[in-house]
């Protein structure tokens, strides 16, 4: 197994997939970027700490270590949005969510390196939960694919106001069942946060891709801002972000994010 892909392996019928928490750039790629910090701004910050309970509930975790600015394997590999229409980054993204371009004039990837970085990286990315998937349905009749991420509460350029603290996609209903649906929002529900099902997000390439109910695959994504488990700031600068892990100020979400899981496995297991 390569060394940024990490998989710790449950025997519960729950898969929680990482694929924005790397912030591992090669050092070739590195050297063309226009800030390294602005290549790392928008991993999703800690959420593999904020998670770091879910295999002593039997979840197996898939996770890369190498930053989105490398390759998003949460993108469609054909290169097609996701959301048409709607501003978005790419497979091997050029600018941030900001807008702000990533590659010194010039150095942009072109069609041969994104190919190479799909190979590279991408597809043994979903390799592996395809193994994972594959291991987990011959134990258990049916499974959830937990999509973990995180994002700022206010990104202009991509969404309007401040996003919910609880951003649950579905891809419209497709990916999973309304029962498990119903269980994560019934769970969202017994919190202080807020919370939206398929509003700005829907779930990305994994949630789509994978979901496939049918099949005995749920698949379902979880998009958290940021505030409600670590500080952001108003302007956030190389000074501030990302603002330190704090357990206290995660206590919550952590508590609610237990609570969840625990839904999850409760749906698989349920006949």
């Amino acid at each position: 197994m390569p060394d940024w892909l990490e998989i710790a392996r449950g025997d519960g019928p729950l898969i929680v997939s990482m694929p924005h928490t790397g912030t591992r750039i090669p050092p070739d790629i590195e050297a063309r970027l226009t800030s390294p910090w602005m290549a790392r701004k928008d991993a999703d910050w800690h959420v593999e700490k904020l998670y770091d309970f879910a295999p002593m509930l039997g979840a197996t975790i898939v996770r890369t270590t190498v930053s989105r600015t490398v390759v998003d394997v949460n993108r469609d590999p054909s290169g097609a949005s996701l959301y048409p229409g709607q501003a978005t980054t790419e497979l091997c993204p050029t600018i941030t969510f900001d807008g702000e371009p990533l590659y010194r004039n010039g150095l942009a990837p072109d069609a041969t390196e994104i190919g190479r970085r799909r190979a590279t990286w991408f597809e043994p990315y979903h390799a592996a939960l395809a193994g994972e998937v594959s291991r987990l349905r011959e134990q258990h009749s049916k499974i959830v694919l937990f999509e973990a991420h995180s994002i700022r509460s206010n990104i202009p350029r991509l969404f309007e106001c401040e996003l919910p603290n609880f951003n649950i996609g579905t891809n419209s209903g497709a990916s999973c069942d309304r029962a498990l649906t119903q269980a994560v929002e019934a769970a969202c529900e017994n919190t202080a946060f807020s919370r939206v099902t398929n509003g700005r997000f829907k779930g990305g390439w994994t949630t789509r891709h994978c979901g496939r109910p049918q099949d005995g695959v749920h698949a379902i994504q979880l998009e958290l801002a940021c505030r409600g488990y670590m500080g952001e700031p108003r302007e956030i600068s190389p000074d501030n972000w990302p603002a330190p892990y704090n357990e206290q100020r995660a206590g919550d979400m952590r508590a609610a994010l237990k609570n969840i899981l625990q839904a999850c496995l409760t749906f698989a297991s349920t006949p």
